[in-house]
């Protein structure tokens, strides 16, 4: 089954370089077993990879397996983070790659506030 972005297309890959997504293959694709549903291709920005790490998610310190993020990088990131960035405060939801973004996280946030992040 083809997945679709949020423009009801079929979904292309949100970063190839540092492996992004649920299974690793660069794409923001869902899964049954994608319990975070790692569906938004997001933008990084400093605001944002601040608040996550304050939450408790380092995304900015590189280890064996994983480079590290900074601002500017693409990266599928879970829809409730993106969703607990916005409520904390607007300035802390990253920018949004659409044609990366898989459709289902218009289930949980309103279509007119994904337009006003989306990266066309």
């Amino acid at each position: 089954m083809t997945q679709r972005n949020v423009y009801g297309e079929k979904l292309i890959e949100c970063n190839q370089i540092k492996v992004t997504g649920w299974t690793r293959n660069g794409m923001c694709e869902t899964h049954g077993d994608d319990y975070g549903t790692h569906i938004v291709c997001a933008v990084m920005t400093q605001p944002f990879l601040n608040f996550t790490y304050q939450m408790g998610n380092d995304l900015i310190t590189p280890t064996k397996s994983f480079k590290g993020l900074v601002p500017g990088d693409t990266w599928c990131i879970c829809a409730m983070r993106w969703i607990e960035a916005y409520k904390a405060s607007p300035k802390f939801a990253p920018p949004i790659i659409g044609e990366a973004t898989h459709s289902k996280f218009l289930d949980y946030v309103d279509k007119r506030i994904v337009e006003q992040y989306l990266i066309l």
